[in-house]
């Protein structure tokens, strides 16, 4: 025999929606045996654009390698940005 759920409330606002679900237990209004995978492929994560002074020459040397490994240059150094947090910093 199956639980009867129960419905969730309107929501004014997404703070509002946040602070009944941080106080109240999802499976008393979701069925989550019947719940499936999904799939968001063209989420992106949020960014936040900065203005970040290099000198000309380091500029020049990242485009280079960013060419030879036929990627943006800004994507590099995203990635090496990234990567070095991930070795050197702890979580």
């Amino acid at each position: 025999m199956s639980k009867q759920r129960k419905t969730p409330p309107e929501f004014k606002t997404e703070a509002e929606e946040r602070a009944f679900w941080e106080s109240h237990d999802s499976s008393d209004y979701v069925d989550w045996s019947k719940a499936q995978p999904a799939r968001f492929p063209n989420l992106k994560p949020t960014t936040k654009t900065i203005s970040l002074r290099l000198p000309v020459s380091v500029l020049e040397r990242i485009k280079v390698e960013a060419h030879r490994r036929d990627v943006p240059y800004q994507s590099l150094i995203k990635t090496w940005l990234a990567e070095h947090l991930d070795r050197d910093l702890p979580r």
